[in-house]
């Protein structure tokens, strides 16, 4: 696509961000419906963020998304934010605000349709299931209220700073009393073993910390085999590499691990719709996912 005057600009604030694969999957997409976008990676040093969204709206950028680790600070630098974004206390998407008396962006979650659809597409449902959510960062928050939101039977918050989970559990649960559901519970990462009781407890475990990312991918959250015995299903947001500790924990005790290429796409699709109001066809989807394990050596996995 040629670059010019009526180019619109869009990407992803973030620190890190030069691994991002976002780039390859927008730029797919709009190769395929024929856009006239480009997508950049924004390097955002901390403290900068404030800085860096106003000078992003002033520059004319249509749209951004959001990765670590600045998920949750960015929510009081937007004009607006989308109630499950504001209930999960997370953004991941920005759209430029239309309104003539706002100046800024409205914040999203994509994140957490992302898990959805990947999740559905596998062919797991989260209704009346216990899930175990592994961190409560700005992807842990959203997971579990995504688990929540979904009809699960019980949904466990398992963070290193256990003050951060009450609080994340807390707002989740004040969202669902008025349906008469309160199932977020808070723990310390490191009283995972009060899980472990029962042959017939197996749960759905989603790994939404950094450890296990590469370089360093012989670290997982929990490194006790025990825990693993409880688990049949186990999701790691992380797809690089491939197979993390976590998964091949998992797989080692007889449960079935995935990674998160398909969250990664999904909520990317998300985010594409939204900016430019084009629907991402199944063909395409596919084409893009294809192309994301190429890039990643792993055809055909």
């Amino acid at each position: 696509m040629e670059i010019n005057g009526k180019t619109k600009i869009y990407g992803i604030i973030g620190n890190p961000v030069e691994h991002t694969m976002s780039p390859l999957i927008h730029g797919a997409l709009a190769d395929a419906l024929g856009i006239n976008m480009v997508y950049v990676p924004f390097q955002v040093a901390e403290g900068q963020l404030e800085t860096a969204i106003k000078g992003a709206y002033g520059l004319n950028i249509c749209g951004m998304n959001i990765t670590v680790p600045y998920k949750n600070t960015v929510i009081p630098f937007l004009t607006e934010v989308d109630m499950r974004a504001k209930v999960a206390g997370s953004v991941n998407t920005l759209v430029r605000d239309s309104r003539e008396d706002r100046v800024g962006f409205i914040g999203y979650n994509t994140d957490m349709n992302g898990l959805w659809h990947a999740m559905k597409e596998d062919g797991i449902s989260l209704k009346d299931e216990q899930i175990i959510v592994l961190g409560a960062g700005g992807v842990g928050r959203a997971v579990a209220f995504m688990c929540a939101n979904s009809g699960a039977q019980k949904v466990y918050l398992l963070n290193r700073n256990t003050a951060k989970a009450d609080d994340v559990a807390a707002k989740i649960n004040d969202s669902l009393r008025r349906y008469g559901r309160d199932c977020v519970t808070a723990m310390a990462l490191t009283d995972y073993k009060k899980l472990l009781t029962g042959t017939e407890n197996r749960y759905i475990v989603i790994q939404c910390t950094s450890v296990g990312l590469a370089p360093n991918a012989d670290n997982a959250v929990i490194e006790d085999g025990d825990f693993y015995h409880y688990v049949k299903f186990g999701y790691d947001l992380i797809y690089t590499p491939w197979e993390t500790k976590f998964m091949q924990l998992v797989t080692a005790n007889g449960g079935v691990a995935y990674n998160g290429l398909k969250m990664l796409l999904h909520q990317g699709i998300e985010a594409f719709e939204m900016w430019t109001g084009c629907k991402v066809t199944r063909e395409n989807t596919d084409r893009v996912y294809q192309m994301l394990q190429n890039k990643l050596g792993v055809v055909g996995k």
